[in-house]
């Protein structure tokens, strides 16, 4: 089973799921895998990123590796709501296929807001 790992350790992804943010959101999840489970990694990302490309509020995700042979990766996922996450998350066909994620795979999906800073981004 996935290990589950906070990115902040004051505020985890439970308890973000339950705020009812109606405002677009980033995933970023972190995942730390073993160098002989990448092939495996990659393939159940594609699987279960098709079950949420399929879900109400999914705009965009986009996979990144580390550099130099790491095995770690970030995915960044775009939502309309946090809400929406949630029930995407929570949809029993993409439960079902977390449970092919590698077994000793690390995972640390955290939302985000934009941010405006004057001159520099948007919100």
């Amino acid at each position: 089973m996935v290990k589950m790992m906070d990115l902040d350790p004051n505020v985890n992804i439970k308890t973000q799921l339950e705020e009812g943010n109606t405002n677009p959101v980033i995933l970023l999840n972190k995942f730390i895998v073993r160098p002989e489970d990448i092939e495996i990694f990659l393939k159940v990302f594609e699987n279960t990123t098709k079950i949420m490309k399929q879900q109400p509020g999914f705009i965009s995700a986009q996979l990144h590796q580390g550099i130099a042979g790491s095995h770690t990766f970030f995915n960044y996922g775009v939502w309309e709501s946090a809400a929406h996450f949630k029930r995407a998350f929570n949809s029993p066909e993409f439960q079902k296929a977390m449970y092919e994620l590698p077994e000793d795979t690390v995972m640390s999906p955290h939302l985000f807001k934009k941010v405006a800073i004057s001159d520099i981004c948007v919100d």
